[in-house]
């Protein structure tokens, strides 16, 4: 929480920002969020247009639900400029990192970008591979959902991994092991991203659910 002039304390401002490709429902995922951020003290505010970034000021954290858009030079200017100083980035699935396909410089900032996710639904295990507080208590766990394949950043803090088996069409990436969860600094901000997360279903899995939650307050200013 922040303090105000007076001593007392004021309300930390979340800024969720939702949007893009339909399928990942973004109105009905965030909106499982939004309780959550209220009952820890945050001022929601929602967006359907990264026309907020524009001015960021005051904003604590972006949730941000946002799948196969675009992004001006403008506004990546403008959130990056927000989270160098501090105000936090967090989110899900396609919805952070696979959000603006063509604009390179929103994906260093979040520190990777999905690339398939080969056939489509399909059994898999997510592995904790940290003591982090955000994975605390947490072992494996299973999905039968997307399991994303991602290019990362090599400096990302790996929470949870998952690992591929062998599919008929790509059979070489049997054994390739993915980051499945991460956080990253930027400058003074800090950065959550969790892959699972393509319906709602997947959302309120009990581990996925806590995981973004803990994610969420980890990142707020």
């Amino acid at each position: 929480m922040k303090k105000s002039k007076g001593g007392g304390v004021t309300t930390r401002r979340a800024l969720v920002v939702r949007g893009g490709w339909e399928g990942h429902v973004p109105v009905e995922a965030t909106e499982l969020f939004i309780p959550f951020l209220k009952e820890n003290d945050f001022e929601v505010t929602v967006s359907d247009t990264t026309e907020s970034y524009l001015d960021l000021a005051g904003v604590d954290l972006v949730l941000q639900c946002i799948t196969m858009s675009e992004i001006t030079a403008e506004q990546v200017e403008g959130l990056e400029a927000a989270v160098r100083a501090g105000t936090g980035l967090a989110g899900w699935h396609g919805g952070i990192i696979d959000s603006f396909r063509s604009n390179t410089d929103y994906s260093f900032i979040t520190g990777g970008q999905f690339v398939s996710h080969p056939g489509g639904a399909v059994d898999h295990r997510i592995e904790i591979v940290s003591d982090d507080p955000i994975v605390e208590g947490l072992t494996h766990f299973d999905l039968r959902t997307e399991q994303y394949y991602v290019h990362a950043d090599p400096t990302n803090n790996v929470l949870a991994t998952t690992t591929f088996r062998a599919h008929p069409d790509f059979p070489w990436i049997e054994g390739a092991t993915m980051p499945a969860v991460w956080t990253r600094t930027w400058g003074d901000g800090k950065v959550f991203v969790c892959t699972p997360g393509h319906s709602v279903a997947d959302l309120d899995t009990p581990e996925v659910r806590t995981i973004i939650e803990r994610g969420l307050l980890w990142a707020s200013k």
